[in-house]
């Protein structure tokens, strides 16, 4: 059965409404920041899987309505990147980027030598790297579409999302335990008088944030969400092929970064955060919902194990990294600590994990702006920017090993 444009985004609708519904009710999608339309939508890929292998019927809905929502979240990203706001970070920023580029490295040099040694397509073994662990799932879809149109590999999407899954959650999970760790090596007691943090603004990819928009700052988000999705395809054709070649959301995304700050900076245009903010989130809800509902389970069987082997690998990097590697470098403090429970979050998973590791530890012994300053910073922009220049170059790699 094949869906159009309208079928699609009823559905898609649907399934969001559903994701929404469960994590409500269910505590445990709740506590581990499962994103609703990753529960909706695998939720419904199970129920169309059975179908599929009890009565042979198979669906397929619009992909191209898939694809542009998908870039409409990445564009939105890069509007949301004010230099101003950016720089405020200052040199413990950089250094978390360096740490997060570092970390990036490591996981696919892990993921391509695991496939390698376990026998499978060493694309597989990006895909369970930093593609789905550290992009997450918008990420992870992003460049399985491109690793099937490079390397012709089979079930790319459902893997990337069923690693980005199990990214999500184990970042979660381990958090907590790291930041124990770390704070039991410092004799850090908790504190009896906490601040509130409830002031400080969270991840660009919060759903809950109260925000105000109206219908003009609407209309002139959606305008400059269509340049960048119009500039970004462009500059995508003219650079296919060439040295300069790059996914489609990531022109998108540098070119939101250009209109932001030239209307900001240079026109003293005021950009409308809060209608960034909720276009993009809409648009990443039905890129996700579409792709998960768009899952063949079934094509995964034969990957099951040796990436799951990857993936357990994985995480025992990323909480060794945390503790020997991000805390170090962080200063070794207790704003280090939080920075490295934020880092089991987006490292694995996503930054309202991040921002979800890094309140357990506040709420227990004390505020840190620092942490909650850089890690939504470098989790919402900076971390695609050095995925993308690092999986460019293993995509050499993997290339010369075909």
């Amino acid at each position: 059965m094949n869906f159009n444009t309208y079928e699609t985004l009823a559905l898609a609708g649907f399934v969001l409404l559903l994701g929404y519904f469960l994590v409500k009710r269910i505590s445990l999608l709740k506590n581990y920041n499962i994103p609703e339309p990753v529960v909706g939508g695998f939720l419904v890929a199970i129920i169309l899987t059975v179908l599929y292998q009890g009565w042979g019927v198979s669906f397929t809905f619009d992909d191209n309505l898939r694809s542009s929502m998908m870039l409409v979240f990445f564009s939105s990203i890069g509007l949301s990147a004010n230099f101003a706001r950016l720089i405020k970070g200052g040199k413990p920023l950089i250094i978390f980027v360096v740490a997060a580029g570092i970390l990036i490295a490591l996981q696919n040099t892990v993921g391509v030598a695991g496939s390698l040694l376990l026998g499978i397509d060493p694309a597989y073994g990006l895909i369970a790297g930093s593609v789905t662990l550290t992009g997450g799932h918008g990420t992870g879809a992003a460049w399985a579409k491109t690793f099937t149109e490079t390397f012709g590999l089979q079930g790319a999407t459902e893997l990337a999302m069923a690693c980005a899954t199990f990214g999500l959650v184990s970042g979660g999970i381990i958090g907590g335990p790291v930041a124990r760790h770390l704070l039991k090596k410092m004799h850090r007691d908790e504190s009896p008088e906490n601040e509130d943090n409830s002031d400080i603004q969270e991840a660009f990819e919060h759903p809950t944030f109260q925000r105000k928009i109206n219908t003009r700052s609407l209309i002139e988000t959606i305008t400059m969400l269509a340049c960048c999705l119009l500039i970004g395809q462009f500059l995508d054709a003219q650079t296919k092929g060439t040295a300069l070649a790059l996914p489609t959301f990531v022109w998108c995304l540098f070119t939101g970064v250009i209109i932001r700050n030239t209307l900001t900076h240079i026109f003293k245009f005021n950009v409308a955060d809060a209608a960034v903010d909720v276009l993009g989130n809409v648009g990443l809800s039905l890129f996700l919902a579409i792709a998960l509902m768009s899952l063949k389970l079934w094509q995964l069987a034969g990957l099951a194990l040796p990436v799951m082997v990857i993936l357990a690998v994985q995480v025992v990097l990323m909480a060794a990294f945390a503790i020997y590697v991000t805390y170090r470098m962080m200063g070794k403090d207790y704003d280090a600590v939080v920075l490295s429970a934020g880092h089991c979050g987006f490292g694995l998973g996503a930054t309202p994990t991040a921002v979800a590791n890094m309140q357990a530890i506040t709420s227990r012994f004390g505020p840190s702006h620092k942490a909650f300053l850089i890690v939504p910073m470098v989790g919402a922009f900076f971390i695609d920017l050095v995925n993308a220049a690092v999986l460019k170059g293993f995509m050499v790699v993997v290339t010369s090993l075909h």
